[in-house]
């Protein structure tokens, strides 16, 4: 059976994941498959029930992606928000260029000028943005020392995390345990 492929903005988490699963599923489609950023389902959609999906994914805050280019941005964001948040970038054994194109099989150099042009910056500079979000997210929780935060995110060091972190929020990480900073939302980075 044929599948529909389904690129979806704003889906940045295992929730956001169920979230459109049950949407989809009121529709009563069959979901083949479901991943962050894109959904596949069984068969193919009728205008009537995308006329019905759209307005449901965008009162959950979910934009349907129709444009290729913006597909492969979309794909991007959510290998390095799944690799970023979700798994733990010690046991990396490549580097995010090399793992974009592998997971997207494009050249690199392709998916960072398209990435730049839509995004309106680089892909290294949104995977810094990811990184300082998780690091948040691990301060606040202040179960992990700052060495374990570093290596826990495949840092070179702390004072390379600290430097990092520094340059993108203006706090030190001592300094953002002790304030009441709050985290951006990973949709909204």
């Amino acid at each position: 059976m044929a599948t529909t492929e389904l690129y979806i903005k704003n889906m940045v988490c295992p929730r956001c994941i169920k979230v459109v699963k049950s949407l989809l599923e009121a529709e009563g489609l069959e979901v083949a498959n479901m991943e962050l950023g894109k959904a596949s389902v069984n068969g193919q959609i009728d205008a009537e029930q995308l006329n019905r999906l759209i307005p449901a994914l965008q009162e959950e805050g979910f934009l349907l992606i129709d444009d290729k280019k913006q597909q492969l941005v979309a794909a991007i964001k959510s290998i390095i928000v799944d690799t970023v948040h979700y798994t733990d970038l010690d046991d990396m054994k490549e580097n995010f260029s090399t793992l974009l194109s592998t997971r997207l099989q494009k050249d690199y150099h392709l998916l960072s000028s398209l990435f730049s042009e839509l995004e309106g910056t680089t892909i290294e500079q949104y995977i810094i943005q990811q990184k300082i979000e998780k690091v948040k997210e691990l301060l606040r929780y202040n179960e992990l020392s700052l060495s374990e935060i570093s290596y826990k995110l495949g840092y070179s060091s702390v004072a390379h995390l600290s430097a990092q972190f520094k340059k993108v929020t203006g706090l030190t990480p001592s300094q953002f345990r002790q304030t009441d900073a709050g985290r951006i939302p990973l949709d909204k980075i």
